[in-house]
């Protein structure tokens, strides 16, 4: 799913009062909202959908796919996402 159907999807399901511009604006402040929680907490609930956490990898040694050399790569952080079993069940 794009954003533009996402968007069209919500504009369906909130009745057609809204429109895409206003609908673009609180989808926008939507996921704003849930990435500041995120870097501020480490993590992002929501019941029923899931759970959005910070995972931290550590530094290691990986090679370079063209030459084969050795080469470090940096720690880094990325986000995991842990469905929650409602979410899963429905799958």
């Amino acid at each position: 799913m794009t954003k533009k159907e996402l968007i069209s999807a919500v504009q369906e399901s909130a009745g057609q009062d809204l429109t895409k511009k206003q609908v673009d604006a609180v989808v926008d402040a939507v996921f704003s909202t849930i990435a500041g929680a995120i870097k501020d907490d480490a993590r992002y609930s929501h019941p029923g959908f899931g759970t959005f956490t910070v995972k931290s990898r550590a530094a290691r040694t990986g090679r370079n796919p063209r030459t084969g050399k050795e080469m470090k790569i940096a720690a880094s952080k990325s986000i995991g996402f842990k469905a929650a079993p409602d979410l899963k069940n429905s799958l």
